[in-house]
């Protein structure tokens, strides 16, 4: 949309706009807000293109896209004709009174939503509906006779166009009213139409080995699963041939259930992703396909993706094959039983292939780590009661099963992107810019780790990270090196992986709850089958797709944190004055510390306007936004080693 409407500025030839913007080049047109000249479309003088940020006061500000603009243009609250925040919108220059460059809004070009979120608030006589994301009041489309019979407190989802109330979500009491708001604020949905479950109904619940003989049977092989104790859908199994060195990767072969732009391919491209909160996981495809046909469940017959890739004596790959093939995996395993037989070295029987896999796969990660990072992270992990209140969390930290089940994905995902060629969908890792890098140096220096700038970003990550390890702030600090560099993002050209150290790489194994994925096989299987047209009609719009599935992707994040923050938020509630240990994790222009006691994890805003960064504190819970899932907290002191242990 950004570089479409940049192009503007210039002129775009009528053949040149396609489909997609044809509708947006009319209603420019209409409000002449463009003009068109010898075949061209070009933009007016006077007004200009970019997406809306809308203070907590009402006072929009414009991030013009084009980059003449230096200043973000001023938009008062009666110019806004009822653009929301994120908006991308077109606007008309204003004469210039104040020193503030200012603009009004002509027309809203996409809606960042089509809905908001409200709850019902009193404000004198009249109720008027906050929104939970900008925290600005709403007056709605209905009678304030209506609006009295609900009780204060109730949620609503409101059509942004004109205020009408779409459906009565729940109430800000009621802790089941969580995982709405969550996924409405994001315009997520749990549900899928008739039409998206008859298709998936129609697959049945097993598979007719018989009707695939081109496939290959894998069904004598043992393969087994390894997945989370609680995980409803197996993207992926895997066997090793020990006398032959054949690590099999086997993928559920989705591809062969959902076809291009068929209801369920349109849904599960409208999602992108499958959610996951701790009580439930809002999957990306219908549950009779994630959780049933596609699913590779231990016992039973299933198609897969399959890669077989040999190794040498050196760890060094030396085949890739991919095929289409059957499997019927015989066991299901969990990582915690993985973790406990890779330590006590059971009987596995025809498993036993999983402790000479594991020394394998150590071997590739050391060799991968030569030119890779190997950074500590760790998942937080909520537990809720059968009231959907907080009852616990921990961390969850890589385990030796997570890492043989990693790299036998990473196997198979860099092999996926070799086969694919120079364009597709690649999952990039770009390089960290000198700024952020710089940031990161001057952070550092607070908890004594002076490091001088080194261009070359490996050595330098591992210089930080050596001496982190000695100081024993190996995890801490490895997540202020992730926050300086860029995010991973799908793009349809190969850019490489810094991160992994790899030069070409993509998303292959998890096409149930990955859209990405299923984009991959199918463009895989046109390559294998030489079907240049079909292989070239799957790429239409391709990098648009990629940059939707990039947004998806965060998006997807944002629902599962925004749930987690409302229990934090409702948790806290219940424990206003009471004192807790926590960690600084941000001192810039705001504090905040991460909860790290009995409860952990919870982001909580500090009163305090300066702390030392990753200073262990004890704080005090003083307010609880429950509305806006907000905590708010001041440090009673500062902690020592000793105390910080004694949790």
């Amino acid at each position: 949309m950004k570089e479409f409407l940049n192009s503007l500025n210039y002129g775009i030839s009528i053949n040149q706009v396609s489909n997609e913007f044809k509708q947006i080049i009319r209603e420019l047109l209409a409000n002449q807000i463009i003009k068109e000249y010898k075949n061209k479309f070009y933009l007016n003088n006077g007004f200009t293109f970019g997406i809306l940020d809308i203070s907590s006061k009402g006072t929009g500000f414009l991030e013009c896209f084009d980059e003449s603009f230096k200043k973000d243009l001023l938009i008062e609250n009666k110019n806004l004709k009822g653009a929301n925040y994120k908006d991308i919108v077109a606007v008309k220059l204003l004469p210039i009174k104040k020193k503030r460059p200012s603009a009004k809004v002509v027309l809203v070009l996409k809606r960042a939503n089509e809905t908001s979120i409200v709850i019902t608030k009193r404000y004198g006589e009249a109720i008027l509906g906050m929104n939970l994301k900008t925290g600005l009041s709403t007056a709605l489309k209905a009678s304030q006779k209506s609006l009295k019979t609900l009780p204060l407190g109730t949620i609503l989802k409101i059509e942004n166009e004109n205020n009408n109330i779409i459906e009565v979500l729940g109430h800000i009491d009621d802790e089941r009213v969580d995982e709405k708001i969550s996924l409405a604020l994001f315009n997520k949905n749990s549900e899928f139409s008739d039409t998206c479950i008859k298709e998936a109904l129609a697959n049945g619940d097993s598979v007719d080995a018989s009707m695939y003989e081109n496939r290959i049977d894998l069904r004598s092989l043992p393969f087994c699963t390894i997945d989370p104790i609680h995980a409803k859908d197996f993207d992926d199994a895997i066997y090793f041939d020990a006398q032959k060195q054949e690590i099999y990767v086997a993928i559920a072969d989705v591809s062969e259930y959902v076809y291009a732009y068929s209801a369920i391919d349109k849904e599960a491209r409208n999602r992108g992703f499958s959610i996951y909160f701790p009580h439930i996981a809002i999957p990306m495809l219908p549950y009779a396909l994630s959780e049933n046909i596609c699913s590779l469940k231990p016992y039973e017959d299933r198609l897969v993706y399959c890669f077989k890739i040999t190794l040498d004596h050196e760890y060094n790959v030396i085949k890739e094959e991919l095929f289409e093939g059957i499997i019927n995996s015989k066991r299901r395993f969990h990582y915690d039983e993985v973790d406990e037989f890779l330590s006590k070295k059971p009987n596995l029987e025809q498993h036993n292939w999983l402790y000479e896999l594991f020394k394998i796969t150590q071997n590739l990660r050391k060799k991968r780590l030569k030119n890779a990072f190997e950074f500590r992270t760790e998942e937080l992990r909520m537990t809720l009661d059968e009231n959907l209140s907080l009852k616990n969390t921990l961390f969850e930290k890589d385990t030796p099963s997570h890492n043989l089940i990693e790299d036998c994905m990473l196997l198979a995902n860099k092999a996926a992107a070799k086969l694919l060629g120079d364009i597709g969908i690649f999952r990039n890792h770009l390089s960290a810019d000198t700024r952020k890098i710089n940031k990161l140096l001057d952070e550092l220096i607070e908890l004594g780790i002076d490091i001088k700038f080194n261009p070359n970003l490996p050595d330098l990550i591992r210089d930080i990270q050596t001496l982190a390890d000695e100081l024993n702030l190996r995890a801490e600090v490895d997540k202020l090196i992730i926050k300086a560099q860029k995010k991973a993002e799908y793009s349809s050209q190969n850019q490489g992986h810094f991160g992994l150290g790899f030069d070409k790489y993509s998303h292959f194994t998890s096409p149930i709850r990955r859209y990405s994925d299923l984009i991959l096989h199918r463009l895989l299987k046109a390559k294998q089958k030489k079907d240049e047209k079909l292989f070239n009609y799957l790429l239409l719009n391709i990098q648009s797709t990629c940059e939707n599935l990039s947004t998806l992707e965060r998006e997807a994040d944002k629902v599962a944190f925004d749930f987690m923050d409302r229990k934090f938020a409702r948790w806290a509630a219940k424990n206003i004055g009471k004192h807790f240990k926590a960690l600084i994790t941000q001192n810039d222009g705001v504090c905040i510390a991460k909860l790290d006691d009995k409860i952990k994890g919870s982001d909580i805003i500090l009163y305090d306007t300066h702390a030392s960064l990753l200073q262990r504190v004890e704080i005090q819970i003083l307010q609880a936004d429950i509305i806006m899932a907000k905590i708010y907290a001041k440090i009673t002191k500062n902690l020592t080693e000793l105390e910080v242990k004694n949790v």
